[in-house]
């Protein structure tokens, strides 16, 4: 399993950005993907995961503002973030769990600066 990530830039606070997931190769059902982020100087954290029986989690800090979907026909996750802050800049990582096995995107960079 391959995931590519995509969508992350350079946006003013208080704006918005989506970020995509795609994964090939096999994939079986029973799986979970996932958005996990790095700051300087931080920890990586978990931001959000969506199942594929559809349960769903946010970290305390982006509820409310960030939402995280999956397209199974596409085997693509997608992370919406509206009212963007400067503490959501960061490498966002793309991540799926799959049956004991764990898989891993390269990061894509947001940063929130005016």
């Amino acid at each position: 399993v391959q995931l590519q990530a995509s969508g992350g830039g350079l946006v003013q606070p208080g704006g918005s950005l989506r970020l995509s997931c795609a994964a090939s190769g096999s994939i079986n059902s029973g799986n979970v993907m996932a958005w996990h982020r790095q700051a300087p100087g931080k920890q990586r954290e978990l931001v959000a995961s969506i199942a594929s029986g559809g349960s769903i989690n946010y970290v305390d800090s982006v509820k409310g503002r960030f939402t995280i979907s999956r397209d199974d026909a596409k085997k693509t996750a997608y992370l919406e973030m509206n009212s963007l802050k400067p503490e959501d800049t960061a490498l966002y990582f793309c991540f799926m769990y799959i049956r004991g096995y764990t898989y891993w995107g390269q990061g894509t960079q947001v940063t929130v600066s005016s």
